[in-house]
């Protein structure tokens, strides 16, 4: 894999069929949130993908370039896990090494009983980035940073791969911070 950022447009492109491909589905379905919806979106099916795992990684890094560069990278098990990963992965193969960390559920039942899986790499008043795979309400998002800052993390970004356009942004918002997301949800229905 090369260093320089040529062809993140093609990545873009190709990421984006990819999700169209593996991971949108138009047919009823509850979500997470109670709602009802007219589609459904499961991106692990394009992240955990070997090519998928790599372009997401490279589009994730590319954007916490854009912004402030955050020393550790995390979101909510499960959809979280492979972008997490691929992100920490892409970060060390291009020189600016950034852990990875994953928010339970649920605190692990036995042992320590913590919320966040990965603490070994962090450390209190690190300024990390929250990863989210959809965003519909922005309940699980706020969740997640509210586990982060619950560990001394100090959140400082929140990115999405697809943001539903459902309301999530706002409540987000009003907690201090700008969804970032890498797609609307109509640039999946229309890809």
């Amino acid at each position: 894999m090369s260093h320089q950022h040529t062809g993140s447009g093609n990545d873009r492109k190709r990421f984006l069929s990819l999700l169209k491909e593996k991971s949108y589905e138009k047919r009823k379905v509850v979500l997470s949130s109670g709602r009802e919806s007219d589609f459904y979106i499961d991106c692990k099916q394009t992240t955990l993908d070997a090519e998928g795992a790599v372009l997401c990684g490279r589009l994730i890094f590319e954007m916490l370039e854009k912004g402030e560069w955050p020393e550790a990278v995390g979101g909510i098990t499960l959809g979280a896990d492979p972008i997490v990963t691929a992100v920490s992965m892409t970060s060390a193969l291009r020189g600016r090494p950034i852990p990875a960390f994953i928010i339970r559920k649920e605190p692990k039942k036995h042992g320590t009983a913590q919320w966040v899986e990965g603490t070994r790499n962090l450390r209190p008043g690190m300024r990390v980035a929250i990863v989210e795979d959809v965003v519909t309400t922005g309940a699980s998002t706020l969740r997640a940073i509210e586990r982060a800052e619950e560990s001394g993390l100090v959140v400082v970004r929140v990115l999405a791969i697809v943001d539903r356009n459902e309301g999530g942004a706002g409540p987000i918002a009003e907690r201090g911070f700008r969804l970032e997301p890498m797609f609307l949800k109509e640039d999946v229905e229309n890809a």
